[in-house]
């Protein structure tokens, strides 16, 4: 386990992390989430094995610090993941992230790029007021008090299911609902636009049950690789884990860069 210093008071952010080749693979999970949960069997699978790969729990998730005075934006959470890559050496990393941890690397990416070499983003949260549902924004539905004091907290815990609750229970309350409600904020410019201007190679991998990704053809446009994995839903990495897998080792982005330039070249 290492940790970084993130917010001026010596609350840290921490994570754990396997040897290997650069450039590294971060992986970043989603609100009320780990990063070692969600990823572990991802980063040990045959095609990824032998990269150096970090697992990183954000400020009020998982093993890192929870201080009550901090703000628990999207920025925030970025800077934090900025000071551990720095405090661990890394530059030009692939960021695996998923969700809530997606925007939160997309954030990173815009603010801090020599950082991200890489954007694999899972069902990555673009743009503000996503749906109301029991986890995310179904935690701002609250307010603050009625969330962290009032049995709120308890109430989503119920709802989201027993495999999100096993990770939801270990965040800060306080964490999570800011987090939750600087996620439905979102920010300036939006995640989404912050993506098309990204200069990196970008995938955006979308679960099939989860319907169709809002504004798909201009993301494509932009030079993002969008995956659609029939069958899965918003957790690909466990729904479908060799899709994921062929996502993050990049198989099959040569034979779609060979079809665009044919296209490009037919027309």
């Amino acid at each position: 386990m290492r940790a970084a210093a993130f917010d001026g008071k010596g609350s840290l952010i921490r994570w754990t992390e396997s040897a290997g080749e650069e450039p590294a693979r971060v992986y970043v999970h989603g609100l009320g989430a780990a990063a070692t949960v969600y990823h572990a069997h991802i980063a040990g699978h045959p095609l990824l094995a032998g990269r150096r790969s970090l697992f990183v729990d954000l400020p009020g998730h998982g093993i890192s610090d929870r201080p009550a005075d901090f703000g628990y934006t999207l920025e925030d959470h970025a800077d934090a993941l900025a000071a551990a890559l720095d405090e661990a050496g890394v530059r030009g990393a692939e960021i695996v992230a998923h969700s809530m941890g997606g925007a939160v690397a997309i954030v990173l990416a815009h603010r801090r790029p020599g950082l991200v070499s890489r954007l694999v983003l899972t069902e990555a949260n673009l743009d503000p007021g996503p749906r109301r549902t029991a986890g995310g924004s179904g935690i701002a539905a609250y307010s603050e008090e009625e969330f962290v004091h009032g049995g709120g907290f308890a109430r989503v815990l119920e709802r989201v299911g027993p495999a999100w609750a096993a990770t939801m229970r270990l965040a800060d309350p306080t964490a999570l609902y800011r987090t939750a409600a600087w996620l439905l904020h979102g920010t300036r410019p939006t995640m989404r636009r912050m993506l098309l201007d990204c200069a990196v190679p970008r995938v955006y991998l979308q679960g099939g049950l989860s319907g169709e990704l809002a504004g798909e053809s201009e993301l494509v446009n932009a030079g993002v690789r969008v995956v659609t994995v029939p069958g899965a839903g918003h957790n690909v990495m466990f729904d479908a884990p060799e899709a994921f897998v062929r996502a993050v080792a990049g198989i099959d982005d040569d034979a779609r860069e060979q079809e665009v330039t044919e296209a490009a070249a037919a027309r």
